[in-house]
């Protein structure tokens, strides 16, 4: 049997055989459970008997074609365990809503704990987003690969104790409870780091103003328009703000270059001349 369609997938469902949406060829061969009911494509599904068998790839259907009752009961080696004590996945909000039913060896991953001989060094910690529940216990993996692992072949990571020696737990720590030295450097260092570097490479000298106050008002205005916790309104506003602190900035290097010793008169000035001397006298 072949194809995608509603139809057909409707059909399979209601006429699955007993190992369900599991590899049968899989199970009996190597103990694996493989799941094939995330997988839409019918391509490798087969009929017998008036039911239907789903296998994981070309190489396994041609297999259970060739000799069907080998890999069902009674002649199988392994039934399917039943729903309850298979492996299933879980999303974060599922995990979440089992609080406070916390996840197996304190977090860190089983399949790269177990693969990597159970030394202090493979005791890496997983991720919400690849979580299974397996006989009523929570686990979590360090990447999708290994959470399809441990789902193949539960029994061989369910079952294992941790080292009196763990790496310490990553909690979070309030910034406010930080000396202020820290503080600073957790909660602004990024965001002054880069207005000093702007600062530094611009060197702005706004008129009648010294270079250290220049350089402060900068450094203000640059932390305002880029602050990502204020609103778009605000940060804009800002923003205006930094580009025309800018512009006066540059008056002192157009005017010195504009302005000679000899005197020229207004028909042969540049034409927004005395509109930026004006600007860099202030209101008189």
């Amino acid at each position: 049997m072949a194809g995608n369609s509603l139809k057909t997938y409707l059909e399979l469902n209601s006429r699955l055989g007993e190992f369900g949406h599991y590899c049968p060829v899989c199970l009996a061969l190597y103990y694996h459970l493989v799941d094939c009911s995330e997988t839409a494509d019918l391509t490798h599904a087969a009929e017998y008997k008036k039911f239907y068998y789903r296998l994981c790839g070309g190489n396994h259907l041609e297999i259970f074609l060739s000799n069907p009752d080998t890999f069902l009961a009674p002649c199988c080696p392994y039934n399917l365990p039943e729903p309850h004590l298979l492996p299933r996945k879980l999303t974060e909000l599922q995990v979440k809503n089992k609080f406070p039913q916390q996840v197996e060896l304190k977090g860190f991953c089983p399949v790269t704990y177990k693969d990597g001989n159970q030394r202090y060094e493979a005791l890496v910690r997983g991720t919400m987003e690849y979580a299974v529940e397996y006989k009523k216990k929570l686990y979590i993996f360090e990447t999708k690969e290994k959470q399809e692992k441990f789902m193949r072949m539960p029994e061989i990571y369910c079952d294992q104790k941790l080292p009196c020696k763990i790496p310490p737990l990553d909690e979070p720590v309030p910034l406010t409870s930080l000396p202020t030295l820290g503080y600073l450097e957790q909660g602004v260092a990024e965001a002054v780091i880069k207005a000093m570097t702007a600062v530094g490479s611009l060197k702005p000298k706004y008129p009648f103003v010294s270079v250290k106050r220049s350089a402060l008002v900068y450094v203000a205005f640059y932390l305002k328009a880029f602050n990502r916790k204020s609103s778009g309104c605000l940060r804009q506003k800002y923003k205006k703000k930094l580009a025309s602190f800018l512009e006066n900035c540059e008056l002192i290097t157009y005017l010195s270059s504009a302005m000679t010793g000899a005197y020229k008169p207004p028909s042969e000035r540049p034409k927004d001349f005395d509109f930026k001397l004006n600007r860099n006298l202030g209101p008189s």
